[in-house]
């Protein structure tokens, strides 16, 4: 699990990533007092390691998105739509995923439902980062933070 202060950030640069307005945080809001935190930079980071997916794999992973009903089903659904992408990938390679592969498979999937189900938007932001926080938390950390995770 990622400490407070990561957890507050990841929903940051996600909610900067699936909204549609590209400079969602100014440079007054969030971000000032955390050794230049800039949550809208590492988005655009992400978004250019997200854009390059397949729709065609993604789409059948969807329909268990579109049917969840509450905010826990769509959270397990986001999970395991991003697992199963994430394997797809890796079994290209024929190795483990890594946590890269779970970064890149997670903002694929997010990217996917701005794009053709922007009514799920606002659930999906807050599935995709808790499964961040929960999954990548402390491997972001390890890194020395989202700067050094993405490569800003």
């Amino acid at each position: 699990m990622a400490p407070p202060d990561l957890e507050q950030q990841t929903y940051s640069i996600v909610f900067c990533l699936l909204d549609d307005q590209a400079g969602c945080i100014e440079a007054d809001g969030i971000g000032d007092d955390e050794e230049g935190f800039d949550p809208v930079k590492i988005a655009a980071k992400l978004r250019e390691i997200g854009d390059d997916y397949d729709e065609t794999r993604i789409q059948p992973l969807i329909k268990s998105l579109k049917q969840a009903a509450t905010e826990q089903q769509v959270a397990s659904a986001f999970s395991s739509s991003v697992e199963a992408l994430c394997q797809s990938w890796v079994s290209q390679r024929s190795e483990v995923a890594s946590e890269k592969d779970l970064l890149r498979a997670s903002v694929a999937v997010g990217l996917y439902v701005k794009k053709n189900c922007p009514d799920m938007l606002r659930t999906v932001q807050g599935a995709m980062a808790t499964f961040l926080n929960t999954r990548l938390g402390n491997w972001v950390t390890s890194q020395g933070g989202w700067d050094n995770a993405v490569g800003c």
